[in-house]
């Protein structure tokens, strides 16, 4: 290997799609939980910042050893705004379209990615790159396809599927943004500030949505506390530490593996039924993120 090649931060990679599958159980817990969608995506908010406040407070002293920044900024808030608008976009969608038809086009983050990438910094990518990723994004789509196709939403449909798309310029923003923002903190405190600011601007939208905010019961609290611990701390907190270390393309695409979890733990857990073309596309969208990953 001569100098100039660097070694692919492998380590990094397996956390970004653990990471992903991670947060491929939200809506699991989400169809376990008895409040509102938008509730119960504040409290994984709500419920995830007092931990990741103690982990931040807890290295402190080895983010400024690292010279890490431990102020805030305008990065900060910005991945909190912009995770926050991506889940109450996509929550409001889902009462004009399927619920694959948002999560299928919730996925199309990749797209706005590279894009912003080419644009904005005349990024080129490798032609085995842009053919991974096209593979990936035609095996979500036959992923979720079998269940995208009918609505009873009449001509409000489509302006769920628009929501369903905004949802993913949010996304991919927000990716963006954190990418640029690991530079800069460590895990930690980026996770700290940007769960603390979703779940605050969440919180109104949380109040006002019809359904339950708080669980009837104690035992309501189980589902919650799994999406703070599984989907917020384990997911997008792995997501973030790898952000670091990989291309925001590559990661975008690999993180289309949550269609996949989500998909196949339906299946075991509601033995909800996955059909040839689904398995195919499983396959294919498996195939793709491996071809990114050698072509980046």
């Amino acid at each position: 290997m001569t100098p100039s090649q660097h070694k692919f931060p492998t380590f990094a990679f397996i956390a970004l799609l653990l990471g992903g599958m991670a947060i491929g159980f939200a809506g699991i817990f989400m169809r376990l939980s008895d409040v509102n969608p938008i509730a119960s995506a504040f409290w994984r908010m709500a419920l995830a910042a007092p931990l990741l406040w103690a982990w931040a407070f807890a290295v402190s002293k080895q983010d400024k050893a690292l010279n890490k920044r431990t102020d805030f900024a305008r990065s900060l808030l910005l991945a909190g705004i912009y995770f926050a608008a991506d889940m109450g976009i996509w929550h409001l969608s889902l009462h004009y379209t399927t619920v694959a038809n948002a999560t299928l086009l919730s996925n199309f983050a990749p797209i706005f990615i590279a894009l912003w990438m080419w644009i904005a910094h005349r990024v080129r990518f490798a032609r085995i790159f842009i053919v991974g990723m096209t593979i990936a994004l035609v095996g979500a789509v036959m992923l979720v396809g079998p269940n995208a196709a009918g609505s009873e939403q009449g001509g409000n449909k489509l302006i769920g599927d628009g929501l369903g798309l905004a949802s993913a310029i949010f996304y991919a923003a927000y990716q963006l943004v954190v990418k640029d923002a690991r530079s800069e903190y460590s895990t930690a405190r980026l996770m700290a500030w940007s769960t603390t600011i979703t779940g605050l601007a969440l919180l109104p939208f949380a109040l006002m949505a019809p359904g339950d905010f708080m669980p009837a019961q104690a035992a309501g609290w189980w589902p919650l506390l799994a999406l703070a611990v599984v989907a917020q701390i384990g997911g997008q907190t792995v997501i973030a530490y790898a952000f670091a270390h990989l291309p925001a393309s590559l990661s975008s695409v690999s993180l289309l593996i949550q269609p996949l979890t989500a998909a196949v733990a339906a299946w075991l857990i509601f033995q909800e039924a996955i059909g040839p073309l689904q398995m195919a596309g499983g396959a294919l969208l498996l195939w793709g993120i491996y071809l990114s990953k050698k072509g980046s």
